[in-house]
């Protein structure tokens, strides 16, 4: 499932991370592994990928990434808001240096006017308080693009981060 520009892009970051001594944990919704997945698909990646969170539901971003209910009764699980909570809490439930997450709609129901189908929150974060939020609307293009162009999405995020 995972092409080649997006094989290129997970070994940079493995490359650039590996370099500096970096582990990763990924916090994921829409994307339900994809990010965890298209990293542990280059061999070797064990020494960088630390671990993976699949939190589709609210009751599991709560439990297992320390999301706070009021955070999503406010802002909803497609938020900002969201994303970087689910990213400080990957990094606080394990002992990972960065941490990327994504919450969104990848379709082809469940959107609104407010929150339309292709609509992706993204937010990286490291251990020592950088972080960086991207909002992406992709549009009606389908479930599985949605999801593909997430994963190339957060991967940018995990490699800037790990650069600065």
């Amino acid at each position: 499932m995972i092409d080649g520009a997006l094989r290129k892009a997970a070994k940079r970051v493995l490359d650039l991370c590996r370099a500096r001594g970096l582990r990763i944990a990924t916090a994921e919704s829409c994307t339900g592994g994809l990010v965890a997945a298209a990293l542990t698909e280059i061999a070797g990646s064990s020494d960088v990928v630390e671990s993976g969170f699949v939190t589709y539901s609210n009751e599991a971003k709560q439990k297992m990434l320390g999301v706070p209910a009021a955070i999503l009764k406010r802002h909803g699980a497609v938020s900002g808001e969201t994303a970087a909570a689910m990213a400080k809490g990957a990094l606080k439930n394990s002992p990972a240096d960065l941490a990327v997450a994504i919450t969104g709609i990848a379709g082809p129901g469940g959107g609104s006017k407010q929150k339309p189908v292709g609509l992706v929150h993204f937010a990286a974060a490291s251990r020592d308080g950088r972080s960086l939020k991207r909002r992406c609307l992709f549009g009606k293009i389908g479930r599985r693009r949605v999801r593909l162009r997430s994963v190339g999405e957060a991967l940018e995020l995990l490699e800037l981060l790990a650069q600065r």
